[in-house]
């Protein structure tokens, strides 16, 4: 799921907001194929968002989106490249909006069943359906903010892996089947969301299950002004080496900034 990220903030890498270079091709299937995005909601959502577009109308990957509240508008940078972007493969996007954690759970089990896996699945708000008063009431598993996280993170992981199956004996191009989610600290709003594991223990079982996680932080030095930014955020790519690994490869470990326009554009920036 990182190289999708990749390939997301290289897209958007340019100064106007527009898209590079199409011909700059993705980078090559990550290893790590669960991601969690941790970080505020409004600016996570444009990252899932943009993931789910970039996967489908670059890649041509099929996208299973699913999120509590009903998408109203794309983010501005990909309004202002709509002219350059597939038709045909934003239909390969499939967007559902299971209310609860209980309609979450069947919806994501019945993709097997689909004769159109998706390689992509991607889950906004993690937060909203775990924290739900509902969340652990459902039969089938212990009530509890924890053992929510943990019963629906297997099924995201389990899914994945059968559907990168179907996808392999169908000698797809697509596999593997990735996931990417989205969840919202518990914190105090001056913890930086990186240092924050230990204070949240429905993360500590998310990281568990998610192989890498992208970390958004504000950064609230003089750097959004001196660019005529609205706000400044840092992006780390963190990950723990997968048994697959070369043996002395480094574990993943990669920072962006991402500046935020009045405008409403957004701009990555490799540091």
């Amino acid at each position: 799921m990182t190289d999708i990220l990749t390939l997301v903030f290289r897209t958007f890498s340019s100064q106007t907001g527009q898209k590079q270079d199409p011909s700059v091709g993705p980078p090559p299937p990550s290893l790590r194929c669960t991601t969690l995005v941790v970080g505020e909601h409004r600016l996570s959502h444009s990252v899932l968002l943009l993931a789910a577009v970039t996967a489908a109308s670059e890649l041509g990957i099929r996208v299973s989106f699913f999120a509590q509240t009903r998408i109203q508008s794309l983010p501005v940078c990909l309004q202002r490249c709509s002219a350059t972007l597939n038709p045909e493969g934003l239909k390969k996007i499939a967007f559902s909006y299971p209310r609860t954690l209980e309609e979450l759970l069947q919806q994501v089990a019945s993709l097997h069943e689909s004769p159109s896996p998706p390689s992509l699945i991607i889950v906004d708000g993690l937060d909203g359906f775990l924290r739900d008063p509902v969340a652990g009431s459902h039969a089938g598993f212990h009530s509890g903010e924890e053992s929510c996280a943990a019963h629906l993170s297997a099924l995201l992981c389990d899914t994945a892996a059968f559907l990168t199956e179907v996808l392999e004996q169908r000698g797809s191009s697509s596999a593997p089947c990735r996931i990417i989610a989205s969840f919202l600290l518990n914190v105090d709003s001056g913890q930086e969301s990186r240092d924050s594991s230990a204070t949240d223990p429905i993360l500590v079982v998310l990281d568990r299950y998610f192989q890498a996680r992208c970390t958004l932080d504000q950064d609230r030095s003089y750097e959004a002004p001196a660019a005529a930014a609205q706000e400044v955020w840092r992006i780390y790519l963190s990950g723990t080496k997968c048994p697959e690994d070369c043996e002395d490869g480094p574990a993943l470990a990669q920072e962006w900034k991402l500046f935020t326009f009045p405008d409403g554009l957004m701009e990555f920036k490799l540091v």
